[in-house]
């Protein structure tokens, strides 16, 4: 009888985990499946994203050849305006409080029901930009005291901003509405249009600073206005360029006035913690601004074209993984797949660390000669390279920082946390603020520049410290891995660089290519051995990028 009994007993454990295991196989089937179309997915969106990059770079050395440091510093600052509101209403509400909740819905009732809730959602979109651009509008002498009141003390230099700001208001309209069809678009992993629309921003940038200004002078007019018709224009060809993709999965529908979806409410319930925590980052953006414009003329151009170069290689890759990658941790977490998204979690942040890490490296050592390859000509003289380049070193140290805080954030609000990264970015407000008055004086826009990254370095400390707890595991171990190995092979890419651009770089003729030179042999240097070295030290995720353009050049399959 005992031996029945323990045989029976056997039995019945070997039956109960049965469905355990075939649970097990499953979630990690389904967690396998996503971080294999995540690569395919990352690299759809790092094309689209890099066409939008070189033509933004593009743009931004049209736009520093063709206008004066007064004229680039009034732009910044306008620009900045409804650009901050674009990122907090559009990408920053929308992409982290919409698109987990409409992957949700279309998970557990379908892409009907799915559909109506994006109805009621653009009823509800094109309500709040219509009047956040008619208040933006009127209210511009207020915002641009906010953002510049330093502007006060030039002349002439207050009044454009305004003028300026008044222009380019109504792009939060456009962009927060191509914003809403990007949510819609991810969920359904559609990501070649999301991806190459922003290029028709850059495009229209460019078209418009160098055939306008003559025509605006003839007409008597700022001919800065033309970098205004430009934003416009593209915001515009964004939201139609959507229109054909959305009309394919459904989603290109009237909206509805009607707010009383119960989704809707769960969005709105997520998007207050959401937008104050998006909105405390934006502070220091605005306290920035208004910080640099008591620095004297050139100190806003500088900070912001540093700025772009670091947002360069993230916007490349590191926003696009981020990009492909909250829609798979929302996946997984709606499954209750916690294992398999921390697993997907460890794998986005450790290829963004490899791309993000070199970056970093890049801008902090090799900063002027890449300042000089691409800026100088034109109104950009040697003096704002200089202070550009110094600029950069002091962003350029924080880019890793950045990026790997979008991953952590990314997966907070795929758990559908979003009062955690309101407090850390409360925290981290008080630390840019601090670091600010102390290194403005001495440093002037460079202080500003090490108060941004060490703001962001407190950031990324608090969150991946208030994460162990809410994931069954982090994968430290195989995270300080990538990060050790690609530091390594960064730092000799850069060491290497430095050595060839002293050599060989003051060998050219004289003029353009002799100030080229040094830039063109830093890059490709650096990249070359950089990947030489990667490969040395294996880095498996060169491999798996490598594995990921194969595939993407077979067919684009991942585009699941």
């Amino acid at each position: 009888m005992a031996s029945v009994s323990v045989t029976s007993s056997r039995n019945d454990s070997t039956t109960a985990s049965l469905p355990a295991t075939a649970d097990a196989e499953k979630e990690a089937s389904v967690g396998e499946n996503e971080r294999r179309r995540l690569t395919g997915r990352a690299g759809i969106v790092a094309a689209g994203t890099l066409s939008s990059r070189v033509l933004g770079l593009v743009r931004d050395q049209v736009i520093a050849a063709m206008f004066a440091r007064a004229a680039t510093d009034a732009f910044f600052v306008a620009f900045t305006i409804p650009n901050v509101l674009r990122q907090l209403l559009a990408e920053g509400a929308v992409q982290n409080a919409v698109l987990p909740v409409l992957e949700s819905v279309r998970l557990r009732e379908g892409d009907e029901e799915a559909r109506r809730f994006f109805a009621a959602l653009r009823g509800l979109s094109l309500l709040i930009l219509s009047l956040v651009t008619v208040v933006g509008i009127w209210a511009a002498p207020l915002i641009v005291d906010l953002f510049a009141a330093g502007y006060r003390s030039y002349p002439g230099q207050y009044e454009r901003t305004v003028l300026l700001t008044r222009w380019l208001f109504p792009y939060i309209f456009w962009m927060g509405t191509a914003a809403l069809g990007v949510a819609a678009l991810n969920v359904h992993r559609r990501f070649v249009v999301t991806s190459f629309a922003p290029a028709l921003l850059n495009v229209a940038f460019i078209a418009s600073s160098l055939i306008l200004p003559a025509w605006l002078i003839s007409e008597r007019r700022d001919p800065v206005l033309a970098l205004a018709v430009g934003a416009l224009v593209g915001g515009l060809l964004q939201v139609v360029a959507q229109w054909p993709s959305l009309a394919k999965i459904g989603y290109w529908i009237r909206p509805v006035f009607r707010f009383t979806n119960s989704a809707l409410s769960e969005v709105l319930r997520r998007m207050g913690p959401v937008l104050f925590g998006v909105g405390i980052y934006y502070i220091d953006v605005v306290l920035a601004r208004r910080f640099l414009s008591e620095l004297g003329v050139g100190a806003q151009s500088y900070f912001g074209w540093a700025l772009r170069l670091c947002d360069f290689p993230q916007g490349i890759f590191v926003m696009a993984l981020q990009s492909a990658t909250l829609p798979s941790l929302a996946l997984l977490v709606a499954r209750n797949e916690m294992r398999e998204a921390a697993k997907t979690f460890a794998f986005s942040l450790r290829l963004t660390l490899f791309v993000a890490l070199p970056a970093t490296v890049a801008c902090v050592a090799l900063s002027r000669p890449i300042t000089v390859l691409l800026f100088q000509r034109g109104q950009f003289d040697a003096l704002s390279s200089a202070e550009t380049a110094r600029a950069l070193v002091a962003q350029g140290a924080g880019i890793w920082m950045v990026a790997a805080v979008r991953q952590l954030v990314a997966m907070y609000y795929a758990l559908g946390d979003t009062r955690t990264p309101v407090r850390v970015a409360a925290v981290d407000l008080c630390v840019f603020v601090l670091l600010a008055l102390v290194l403005r004086g001495p440093l002037g826009h460079v202080g500003i520049g090490i108060a941004v990254t060490g703001s962001s370095f407190a950031q990324l400390c608090m969150l991946a410290i208030a994460l162990r707890s809410r994931l069954p595991k982090l994968h430290l171990g195989e995270i300080m891995r990538t990060f050790f190995r690609t530091l390594i092979a960064a730092s000799g890419a850069a060491a290497v660089a430095r050595v060839l651009v002293n050599v060989f770089g003051q060998s050219a003729a004289g003029g353009a290519l002799s100030r080229a030179t040094p830039g063109l042999i830093a890059v490709v240097s650096f990249l070359a051995v950089f990947l030489l070295l990667a490969r040395l030290l294996r880095c498996d995720e060169l491999a798996t990028i490598v594995q990921a353009i194969r595939r993407g050049r077979r067919g684009r399959a991942s585009q699941g």
